[in-house]
């Protein structure tokens, strides 16, 4: 019987299996979790899901590259999960036309205000170039901000972690702070949370309401475009300017 579970595990190491399986069981555990605590705000799936992957993938000695490799199906449904936000999307899709004017506003405030204030952060502690420019799109949905990192010369990889954390800390503490300081309505939280905290964000959004999971796609959405976009030719006029 031992052998046989050894036979086995030696087998599902050696495939991508183990490493999808690992990423989906362990999501599944991070939602038991957060279900179990109410879906407070710190008890968000994906920091838990990390945190529990990043412990069992150290505990195994596996190589992060090799389960990357097996789990990157996880990472290919970035794109269509993205998209998939259009549907709720287009059920609110008259009530977003009738108040563009403030969506617009909103949107480049709070676009402009993540990455200045990360930028200005992160040149007072002396970090590098490279660092500096990463975190321009950290507010960015995962894919685009990837997109965007490369274009402007910086670390796509480093960015990728910056948006995660950028997501995490945002679907963790933004709620809280929102509440904090008034501000209760379902739309406006909504498009708060997917502004700044991108798809993670928007996760969260959902769990509270239907419409602020539909406002915070459009954020996510939008401010994809519009970073995709903007970034690229400010970065490339301070370089010039420099």
């Amino acid at each position: 019987m031992s052998d046989d579970i050894f036979r086995l595990w030696v087998y599902l190491s050696a495939s991508p299996l183990f490493a999808l399986s690992a990423t989906l069981g362990a999501y599944l555990a991070a939602q038991a979790i957060a279900k179990k605590c109410k879906f407070h705000p710190l008890a968000n799936p994906v920091a838990i899901t990390v945190i529990l992957l990043a412990l069992g993938i150290t505990a195994i000695g596996e190589d992060y590259q090799r389960y990357f490799e097996g789990a990157q199906f996880v990472h290919f449904l970035l794109g269509p999960a993205t998209v998939a936000f259009a549907v709720p999307m287009a059920a609110m899709w008259s009530r977003m036309k009738r108040i563009r004017l403030a969506l617009a506003v909103g949107l480049l405030g709070g676009g402009a205000a993540g990455a200045a204030s990360a930028v200005a952060t992160a040149w007072a502690l002396g970090a590098s170039r490279d660092t500096v420019l990463a975190l321009i799109p950290k507010s960015v949905t995962t894919p685009i901000a990837m997109g965007i990192t490369e274009q402007i010369g910086g670390s796509p990889s480093l960015t990728a972690v910056f948006c995660i954390l950028t997501g995490i800390v945002g679907a963790m503490a933004g709620p809280t702070l929102l509440t904090n300081f008034g501000v209760h309505r379902p739309a406006v939280r909504g498009f708060a949370l997917g502004t700044a905290a991108h798809g993670i964000g928007t996760a969260r959004a959902f769990q509270e309401h239907p419409e602020a999971g539909a406002f915070a796609g459009l954020a996510l959405g939008i401010h994809g475009l519009v970073a995709a976009v903007l970034i690229p030719l400010v970065v490339g006029l301070f370089i010039k300017l420099g």
